[in-house]
């Protein structure tokens, strides 16, 4: 009961101060985000804070049900402010400032190994769905693997930063950022890896549909947290095993999400060859 009563106040508090960043926000005041900056960084060491996953995994079902009922909204919430900070982040690069927020640099670790076994080379084609304002990992990847990197994101406000972002960081890279659904992207068959961004909450819907359009070979990352971290972002979800497969699991203790890599099931990669 203790337990309970303490991650309840704390997931409590990260509510009300996510709710207030949110509530806050404009374009106008992106030169004065400490706060919000602080407490994105806060819920991200109390997210990925052992003991405090232990205490979520030990709670017992009767005890976990009020805490459970915090998450679709905290998750929300936390979304939205991440988003916020992204262009809040992109506006200060854009205006000459420095920028060492520790989310930005857990996110930064995380990418390094984005695909486990099957890594990105040159002559691959990556796609990023959800890029954001900040598109940290199209610019990571191409100026590391010299692989083309596209992005797409429903935000459009987010797309025109990004593409700031892109023209100040990495004007010659091969990357290239789109304001449009999955669904209206013309070069679908020839993308080579698809990571799928954790805050965005069709992601197994997408993963679904392109089991059909998506090449055969094509890999998927899917970024993920369950228990604790699902209070993050949104979490792993069953698929049907005639469409993918699940090739690898990261699990990775002190990151605020885990990555699930797919590859399609031998039944649909022998059909999409019929």
């Amino acid at each position: 009961m203790i337990a309970m009563e303490r991650l309840y106040r704390s997931l409590a508090g990260f509510l009300d101060r996510f709710t207030q960043a949110a509530e806050q926000y404009d374009n106008q005041a992106w030169h004065d985000s400490i706060k919000l900056q602080e407490t994105i960084d806060d819920y991200s060491a109390f997210i990925t804070n052992e003991d405090n996953q232990r205490l979520w995994s030990e709670l017992k079902p009767e005890d976990a049900r009020q805490l459970h009922s915090l998450s679709p909204l905290l998750r929300d919430t936390s979304a939205r402010c991440v988003a916020i900070m992204e262009k809040i982040r992109a506006l200060r690069l854009l205006n000459g400032g420095a920028d060492r927020n520790e989310y930005f640099q857990n996110i930064e670790a995380s990418i390094e190994r984005e695909f486990g076994s099957f890594a990105v080379e040159r002559d691959d084609k990556v796609l990023l769905i959800g890029s954001g304002a900040f598109p940290m990992t199209p610019l990571l990847i191409a100026k590391r693997t010299g692989a083309e990197a596209i992005g797409i994101d429903i935000d459009r406000e987010a797309v025109e930063l990004g593409k700031r972002v892109v023209d100040r960081l990495g004007p010659d890279l091969p990357i290239r950022l789109e304001h449009l659904p999955l669904g209206q992207l013309q070069e679908i068959d020839s993308i080579t890896h698809i990571i799928i961004s954790s805050t965005v909450s069709v992601k197994y819907e997408l993963l679904d549909w392109l089991a059909d359009a998506a090449r055969p070979d094509v890999i998927v990352a899917m970024r993920y947290g369950n228990g604790l971290k699902a209070l993050f972002n949104y979490p792993m979800e069953p698929v049907d095993d005639r469409k993918w497969q699940l090739a690898e699991t990261t699990v990775r203790p002190g990151h605020v999400f885990d990555v699930a890599l797919y590859r399609k099931a031998l039944a649909q990669v022998s059909a999409g060859r019929e």
